[in-house]
């Protein structure tokens, strides 16, 4: 009865958990919610009557023009013209993968990887290939093995404060890898959803900007530093795609929702944009330092990890392995959510003892008792598991 795809397609972990989590009193450390506290209170009223109406399937002009020249200060040389508007970064990954994925293509993606592209890609029924990071990105070896040897259609990269890992790209790693990608002339989607909520001051060019002749796609969203209910992102490309990613998108959704647009043009041109944008990051910035301490006080001795240096994700390595999956059952009965590390990987039989905590939702006034409860789920955990030995 169903398109063949249907059967590799599943249902995604981190929704269910999300759904989980809204029972009144879990502490939610799993999704990667932004803080209502950080969202503005848009002045409706001011909403043109034209945006009312049906409009451009490419996005809304000023809004290209804006989103191109803040591309242009980072380093990317592009045009309004190679700017989609698109309804969420998530859109953009499956108008990618409509673009370049047969069934079994291979997608060279990083180990681990944002775990809804993975559904995204797998939905097209792709092969996707892990590449191991290192500290400062990723196992450039590998990465040209993996390329020599499985010729995958696309790279898929994060490379500033990675989710789920948190890893930011050091400049000379993004310079590495793209001169690897000129080499093969892999195309690459650079997702970008976190590189504004940067806590340190970290260099981070787009890797796209220093690409000579391989393709691109670079895509970021509004999510983040305005609201993700507004479902409002983009993605940046090189001219030889952007007819086909608009073709898709027109058949897709016609064209994203223009309050959505509207909200983030006044955003975008807004004269204090500097400052709230750093007003945010001093926000986020309390949120994860507070947020570091008690993990300190709650999981030295259980997990090493590294405090991000932005974005919403703090990455923990168990020091006595266990898949944390079945944990989740026992971690939401102690209201407290958290995300299995193995979600992330591409492996078929992924590595155990790594899960993914979200410092961005919960207040830190519920962060040292959130994290409490969670300690007693491993706790328990590896108690049970020592009588069973």
């Amino acid at each position: 009865m169903f398109a063949q795809r249907i059967s590799t397609l599943s249902s995604s972990i981190i929704r269910e958990i999300l759904a989980a989590a809204q029972q009144p009193g879990v502490i939610s450390f799993a999704g990667g919610l932004p803080a209502a506290d950080s969202f503005p209170e848009p002045n409706w009223s001011a909403l043109p009557p034209q945006i009312k109406q049906y409009g451009m399937s490419e996005g809304e002009p000023e809004l290209r023009e804006a989103i191109a020249a803040a591309a242009r200060e980072k380093g990317l040389q592009c045009e309004a013209s190679q700017v989609l508007v698109i309804s969420g970064s998530q859109q953009g990954l499956d108008l990618v993968a409509k673009l370049f994925l047969d069934p079994d293509s291979p997608v060279l993606v990083e180990s681990p990887t944002y775990l809804a592209a993975l559904q995204c890609f797998r939905l097209f029924q792709a092969r996707c290939v892990g590449v191991p990071m290192g500290e400062t990105g990723p196992d450039l070896a590998q990465m040209d093995a993996a390329i020599r040897t499985q010729t995958p259609r696309f790279s898929y990269l994060i490379p500033s404060f990675q989710n789920p890992s948190g890893l930011c790209y050091s400049v000379a790693a993004r310079q590495a890898v793209a001169a690897l990608l000129d080499r093969y002339q892999l195309p690459l989607l650079e997702d970008e959803p976190y590189c504004e909520l940067d806590y340190d001051g970290v260099p981070k060019p787009p890797i796209c900007s220093l690409l000579k002749s391989a393709p691109w796609i670079y895509q970021g969203s509004f999510s983040k530093i305005l609201m993700p209910g507004i479902r409002v992102g983009y993605l940046i490309a090189h001219p030889s795609l952007m007819p086909h990613l608009v073709r898709l998108k027109q058949a897709a959704d016609l064209h994203t929702n223009r309050p959505g647009q509207w909200l983030a043009l006044e955003y975008m041109r807004s004269a204090d944009k500097a400052a709230r944008l750093a007003k945010l990051q001093d926000f986020y910035r309390l949120r994860r330092d507070a947020f570091a301490k008690a993990l300190a006080e709650q999981f030295a001795d259980l997990a090493d990890w590294q405090v991000p240096s932005g974005g919403l994700f703090v990455w923990l390595k168990l020091k006595r392995p266990m898949d944390t999956r079945p944990l989740l059952k026992q971690a939401l009965a102690n209201q407290v959510a958290f995300m299995p590390g193995e979600a992330f990987f591409a492996d078929d039989e992924p590595p155990v003892g790594y899960l993914r905590l979200n410092f961005s939702h919960t207040p830190p006034e519920l962060v040292e008792e959130g994290l409490r409860r969670l300690r007693q789920v491993f706790e328990e955990a590896y108690a049970a598991q020592a009588v069973t030995a």
